[in-house]
């Protein structure tokens, strides 16, 4: 969905990641990333692993010194929070240019991850492991 924010064009999208949710709206800047108020990198701990999974699909298009992403995130912890960023600025970046979905497509950065934490069963400690088992 594209909308206007004090005269200037933002384009939004939404990733969402084990539990975590980040709405994430692409603003032209010079490649800052903003999450929940906070500094990326500050909100992300440094940890250089999460900041590249954030900006990959801006990486990948060669638009990372363009456009600044700010994210409202909540849920889950930082890989998902990161992850779900990526899907976000990915889908953005869809609606930026139609022809954007073709390469993000190929590295996987529209994909939603389906995998979530299984439930826990009864009589069990979690949602396999069994109490330990005694002969006699």
């Amino acid at each position: 969905m594209q909308a206007t924010d004090q005269d200037r064009v933002v384009y939004l999208g939404t990733g969402r990641r084990k539990s975590a949710v980040a709405r994430v709206r692409l603003v032209p800047g010079n490649g800052q990333i903003v999450i929940n108020g906070k500094p990326g990198d500050l909100y992300l701990q440094f940890n250089a692993e999460y900041l590249s999974t954030a900006k990959a699909p801006l990486e990948t298009l060669g638009l990372e010194n363009e456009y600044d992403i700010l994210v409202n995130a909540h849920g889950g912890g930082l890989t998902g929070q990161a992850d779900a960023v990526r899907l976000g600025v990915a889908r953005a970046l869809c609606q930026l240019d139609p022809d954007n979905r073709k390469p993000l497509k190929i590295e996987g950065y529209l994909t939603r991850d389906p995998r979530a934490k299984e439930r826990k069963k009864y009589g069990l400690r979690k949602a396999r492991k069994a109490p330990q088992y005694s002969k006699r």
